[in-house]
């Protein structure tokens, strides 16, 4: 089964104290018991230094007593002086025989230390006598052919159970530590993940239907707070991107039914009475034909305008500004022409150059001038094109009405027409600025939309520059 991550954190931290705890309570008892065992070897020594200092007061050769010195050792009395409550001296011959011992050993007898030479006058061991531990210290004590061996002991009984409660009262320490620990590690893993958990069921219940949610804690000042409030600015983005998308559809329901209606009317026409009467034949026939041309149109707009949305899967290469609007103007001219106004292009030589889909800036200049053909009844449209140190420009500039000023930040919303009152009488989809504004922005560009002086609108799109130049042609 696998672990949530509250009890996947909760038990990182309890295994990463824990081993801590322990460690550091091996390290004590380890160094505790050292520190024991070096008490009673301190013993023993400053024991065995006392007995030789006693017998050898005078004697300037180390490891050498004289002989009437050596005889203090087996005195009783001495012995009874020089013993503790866990110190024990027993004095042996040189073959392990012994011949005298403190009054506190009774009838232990410590064993012989074999390995004793000349050379090697002192050893230090630990043996076990009947049921007794012992740390012991062997002294060979030697004077012409008079030789003893000094046997100091020290009881390890009561080393050994002071370090087994020590032990004892520490492995209690850690067992209530561990579970102080545990509890500690989930009490932080529950503070840690709780707000996670909690946004994470905030989020379920949040639906398309109720982005106007927000997620509690924003107001925290650590993680949890920018989490959460980049949750929120994502939940106001999409509740904005829906409302974009429901509105959308709402238009191009709008849009799609009235073409669609009237499409639908003159064939039931046509069905009635198309074979009686030739004029509603011919009138129907062309109706449906100017609408479907419409409906096709809108539908292309549609797609257009996917296709500048998903920038991503555009080739790109230079272009030149001015040769895509040459060819924009060409196309036109015709519409120009019908209704006496004047199309110009102001040009600089070298053209500027942009890096993009030559298709969907032709389609950007278009839609600009087409825009600018359908409002301005006197004067023309004017293209103009410049550069400056990273950016090149198209500004494109009709001498219509222009867009009133509270129009001029709707402008490039989808199917949004300035002027109400005449939405049916000027042609068009409503997705035409729309277009221009997401071809702009897939290019690295945008656009900007202004009233000029004389009253006309004007379009200035910008774009990223790239160091090369081409020689417009004529």
């Amino acid at each position: 089964m696998r672990l949530s991550l509250r009890w996947r954190i909760a038990a990182a931290y309890a295994i990463l104290l824990v081993a801590a705890l322990a460690a550091t309570s091996g390290v004590i008892v380890w160094r505790f018991q050292a520190i024991l065992f070096d008490e009673a070897r301190s013993r023993v020594d400053e024991t065995m230094n006392e007995i030789v200092s006693a017998v050898q007061p005078v004697n300037p050769f180390p490891g050498s007593v004289v002989d009437e010195s050596l005889l203090q050792i087996i005195n009783s009395n001495n012995l009874a002086a020089w013993q503790g409550p866990t110190t024990f001296i027993q004095v042996d011959t040189t073959r392990g025989y012994p011949i005298a011992r403190s009054p506190n050993l009774g009838s232990i007898s410590i064993p012989p230390n074999t390995s004793l030479t000349s050379k090697h006058p002192r050893a230090f061991r630990q043996i076990t006598v009947g049921t007794t531990p012992f740390l012991i210290e062997d002294r060979l004590l030697r004077s012409g052919s008079f030789s003893v061996v000094v046997h100091v002991a020290e009881s390890l009984n009561e080393l050994n159970r002071t370090f087994a409660q020590t032990s004892r009262t520490i492995l209690l320490i850690l067992a209530v530590a561990t579970i102080l620990v545990v509890a500690l590690s989930i009490l932080l893993a529950s503070q840690a993940i709780g707000p996670i958990t909690r946004l994470s069921r905030a989020m379920h219940e949040i639906g398309s239907e109720r982005l106007d949610r927000r997620l509690p804690g924003a107001q925290r000042h650590d993680e949890i707070g920018e989490l959460t409030r980049s949750f929120n600015d994502l939940l106001a983005r999409l509740q904005e991107a829906f409302a974009r998308e429901r509105q959308f559809i709402s238009d191009a329901s709008h849009e799609l039914k009235t073409p669609l209606t009237s499409i639908n009317a003159n064939a039931q026409m046509l069905l009635r009475w198309g074979d009686r009467d030739d004029t509603i034949r011919r009138e129907s026939l062309e109706t449906i034909r100017h609408e479907s041309a419409a409906l096709a149109e809108m539908v292309n707009g549609m797609l257009m305008l996917a296709k500048a949305d998903r920038g991503d899967a555009i080739p790109k290469e230079p272009v030149s500004l001015s040769l895509v609007a040459q060819e924009a103007l060409r196309n036109a001219a015709p519409r120009a022409a019908e209704k006496h106004l004047y199309l110009e292009l102001d040009a600089p030589s070298p053209s500027p150059l942009v890096e993009g889909d030559p298709h969907l800036l032709r389609q950007l200049v278009s839609n600009l001038v087409d825009n600018a053909l359908k409002f301005t009844e006197e004067g023309g449209v004017t293209i103009r094109i410049g550069e400056s140190l990273h950016d090149a420009w198209i500004n494109v500039i009709d001498t219509g009405p222009g867009v009133p000023e509270g129009e001029l930040a709707h402008v490039f919303e989808r199917f949004y027409r300035a002027d109400k009152a005449r939405s049916r009488e000027v042609p068009g989809t409503g997705l035409g600025l729309a277009i221009v504004r997401s071809i702009a922005r897939v290019h690295g560009g945008d656009i900007v939309a202004q009233r000029t002086p004389l009253g006309g609108a004007s379009f200035l799109v910008r774009f990223p520059k790239i160091e090369q130049t081409l020689t417009p042609s004529s």
